[in-house]
């Protein structure tokens, strides 16, 4: 039983109040942004929902996030927006299983190491665009069913309800927290416009989220290598888009809670979950940023939150659709609002005139493409290009050699800097072979032989000073670096001077 209990943190730290109420505020938050999603991939509004529900269950019980919220998103509805256009909602099916296992196998795999890689300017990117497409998200809430911009008294009815909104969750923290003032927000809302009749657009009027328990379903396509060639490429993509955001999510509510959690029990969680939502008619999905911090910001750290949320959505779907659809969107549309202000990293832009040039650039494109293309992994993968790119450009640069001749005539070498693909041109340019004495020491000891470029490059100059007839010495190599020397050896001829065990060319210190 104590097992049971931590599985579901429910210690006598958890703030059950807080968990609840702020689970219940994620339910309707999700309603409207998972049936949005589903119809984006042209799916219809119960697969948005099955997903969210299934997705936020199994990440909440399993998940390496606890307070994190999952459900459909998105990213996942652009990538399988084609697949179902083109073969119908049973491959989709079949792919969301395809990734989930993906990313299980990622997971497993502890890949979720790599997100060491991401740098900051592209965190700050991704989540400024993530903010961007929040915000521009909302604003189709103020067109007509036709698609034509509201004007009159139903644009100024329906500025003035967001706005209420925004108030009341800005404000209402300020006075208490004994609720969620996004909670607060939707029921006010709610209640204004029921008391006065007021004549605004409700949750019913994007679609009907009346249904049932999710159905178990095996996708009905064949199993054969023409399907899975059809299907991989997707599942591929829906995988590491999915990873992506959940991952960067993750790290981001770790710094809002100043705790830690863990990537590979995520990805593994999140595979999971993709795997049951293919079975259970869902469209898939991820972390969400944007729920994930309206649960955070109403004090929620526990997986309770997680759990009530999506409980709750499944009874909001099962037994309480008639009154859901009677939520206002401008009540929805105002938190989204709140959201998207307090997602965007407003601190990135005081760091315009201190950062790197090259470090506002990065951030600066990652947030354009991921607003303009709403290609969250193009826009992180081109933003770890370019940053890597530019610190080997400014490693490349950092590689010296202070030259010196001692009393016995040997000259010196005493380099300095990281010695790879990217220096090579610059440390083969500090030798003058043939005017150096007929010794020479080449001393590593503020310096790192770190690729097979360097070795070549250490191969190259020692075989030139050996073509005139002089001594080379190579002293103080790391033994990182004489083994990366000694098993190059199977493939190229590497030549360091006279033995080549290396007992008498490296110097042991």
């Amino acid at each position: 039983m104590k097992k049971l209990f931590n599985l579901f943190d429910l210690s006598q730290r958890v703030d059950y109040k807080t968990e609840v109420l702020s689970g219940l505020t994620v339910a309707m938050a999700l309603i409207p942004e998972a049936v949005a999603f589903a119809l984006i991939a042209g799916l219809s509004p119960l697969t948005g929902l099955y997903a969210a529900f299934v997705m936020g269950l199994v990440t909440s019980i399993l998940g390496g996030r606890p307070g994190m919220i999952s459900g459909a998103t998105g990213a996942v509805a652009v990538v399988i927006a084609a697949l179902a256009l083109s073969h119908g909602v049973e491959y989709v099916f079949a792919t969301v299983i395809l990734a989930g296992l993906i990313q299980v196998l990622a997971g497993v795999l502890k890949l979720g190491k790599l997100m060491r890689l991401v740098p900051h300017p592209v965190i700050f990117g991704f989540v400024n665009g993530l903010a961007i497409i929040i915000f521009m998200s909302q604003l189709e809430q103020f067109k007509t069913p036709e698609g034509a911009w509201m004007a009159g008294n139903s644009l100024y009815l329906m500025l003035g309800l967001v706005l209420l909104t925004m108030l009341i969750i800005w404000g209402l923290p300020k006075i208490t927290k004994a609720v969620p003032s996004s909670l607060a927000a939707i029921l006010t809302i709610f209640g204004v416009v029921a008391f006065f009749g007021l004549d605004t657009r409700t949750v019913g009027d994007i679609a009907s989220i009346q249904g049932s328990f999710p159905p178990f379903h095996i996708p009905m396509v064949p199993f054969t290598m023409e399907t899975l060639l059809i299907i991989f490429p997707y599942a591929g993509i829906m995988a590491g888009v999915g990873l992506i955001e959940s991952l960067l999510t993750l790290n981001i509510i770790d710094e809002i809670t100043e705790t830690r959690g863990s990537g590979n029990k995520e990805a593994v969680a999140q595979g999971t979950a993709n795997i049951l939502s293919g079975l259970f008619s869902g469209m898939g999905g991820c972390a969400m940023i944007g729920q994930s911090l309206i649960n955070v910001s109403a004090g929620a750290r526990a997986r309770l939150s997680g759990i009530v949320a999506s409980v709750m959505l499944l009874v909001f779907i099962m037994f309480g659709a008639g009154l859901v659809e009677k939520l206002p969107m401008a009540a929805l549309t105002g938190l989204m609002i709140m959201v998207a202000i307090g997602t965007f990293e407003w601190a990135s832009l005081k760091t315009f005139n201190k950062m790197p040039p090259s470090d506002i650039f990065v951030m600066v494109l990652v947030t354009g493409i991921t607003a303009v293309l709403h290609n969250l992994a193009l826009a992180v993968l081109i933003g770890v290009i370019i940053a890597a790119l530019v610190f080997a450009w400014d490693n490349a640069k950092r590689i010296r050699a202070r030259k010196r001749i001692d009393e016995d005539g040997v000259k010196h070498y005493e380099i300095y800097g990281p010695l790879f693909f990217g220096s090579v041109a610059v440390f083969n340019e500090k030798f003058d072979v043939l005017n150096d004495p007929d010794e020479v020491i080449i001393d590593f000891e503020e310096s790192r032989v770190v690729d097979m470029s360097a070795i070549e490059a250490l191969n190259k100059i020692t075989e030139r000073y050996r073509k005139v007839g002089k001594k080379v010495h190579l002293h103080h190599l790391s033994p990182d670096c004489r083994k990366l020397l000694k098993n190059a050896e199977e493939i190229i001829d590497v030549n360091v001077a006279e033995d080549p065990t290396y007992k008498v060319v490296v110097d042991e210190v």
